[in-house]
């Protein structure tokens, strides 16, 4: 369970999207600590910031957690709803940590508009891609085939979040890369749990479905899906997922990013974790983490013990 020092809160898109690329105030109950930016208030603080349906950085951030809050620090979670509100909030100091980002390819974006305001405090996995997916069943098997399937799909393509780095990636590369476009091909962009929801019902019901995904993640192996070829390669290369910090966060806390930065996990080791955190404790990823940690421990480490 939880550590009562731990705490919770939501950074709502829809409050603070008029102050992106502005400076957002410091949420909840930190303080106004100009030599930190104020994402942890100071002291021993470590707020971690993160868009719980992404299920990689839920999982880094109860995994950081359980390990900081052993070692004595106070672990806050900022849940955020969008991509550029979370970049926005990491380069302005409102939180300290991104526990699993994607910045060389699929935020490349955000790291061009806040790159010098975030540090790069190390990768712990190098093999993430961008896919699109289809059931099993289905007889689709390259993106470049879907212009022959668009009246069986309805010219739909199921996406997640508008601000996530695969929507812009299939806005901007995919569908004019391929022509998906012209062959009648639209976007239709909700959330993740939204995706998710449509891909478990349409194979309820054996129907055809292309919907957006990625991996890691869970869903790969919960559901009969398999990717899509993409021959052009529209959706770009393998890239690494990497915890960044704040600016300063490496000052602040020396300590904790070269162990933070230490960290590395192979496809079983990660996979392992987001199964236990994501389908086996739903309720409860922190109890998800406790059971991870009696077999990986070694993989991790201890952070240092807070001053």
């Amino acid at each position: 369970m939880r550590t009562p020092t731990s705490r919770r809160r939501q950074l709502s898109a829809v409050a603070v999207a008029a102050t992106l690329g502005l400076t957002l105030a410091a949420c909840g109950d930190s303080d106004d600590d100009e030599s930190n930016g104020g994402g942890s208030g100071g002291g021993d603080t470590i707020t971690l910031g993160y868009i719980p349906s992404w299920t990689d950085g839920l999982s880094t951030a109860y995994l950081l957690e359980h390990l900081l809050e052993e070692a004595g620090y106070t672990v806050e979670h900022e849940e955020i709803s969008e991509a550029g509100v979370l970049y926005t909030a990491l380069a302005e100091g409102d939180v300290d940590m991104f526990p699993s980002a994607w910045p060389e390819v699929t935020h490349a974006s955000y790291m061009e508009q806040y790159g010098d305001r975030i540090e790069d405090i190390g990768a712990y996995y190098d093999n993430a891609v961008l896919t699109f997916a289809v059931p099993e069943y289905s007889e689709i098997t390259s993106i470049a085939e879907l212009p022959d399937y668009v009246d069986v799909l309805d010219g739909r393509i199921v996406g997640i979040e508008p601000g996530a780095g695969l929507t812009e990636a299939t806005q901007e590369s995919v569908i004019p890369t391929y022509g998906l476009d012209e062959a009648g091909f639209s976007l239709a962009t909700s959330s993740t749990s939204t995706m998710l929801t449509e891909l478990g019902n349409a194979i309820d019901s054996q129907e055809e479905i292309v919907v957006t995904l990625w991996r890691p993640f869970w869903a790969n192996a919960e559901f009969p899906v398999r990717d899509l070829e993409d021959p052009e390669g529209a959706l770009g290369e393998a890239e690494a997922l990497h915890f960044l910090g704040r600016e300063g966060f490496g000052g602040d806390f020396p300590e904790v990013a070269e162990w933070i930065a230490g960290i590395q996990l192979s496809d079983e080791e990660y996979g392992a974790l987001e199964d236990l955190v994501v389908n086996q404790h739903p309720d409860d990823p922190a109890a998800g983490v406790a059971e991870w940690l009696e077999e990986h421990a070694d993989v991790v480490g201890a952070p240092p013990a807070a001053s």
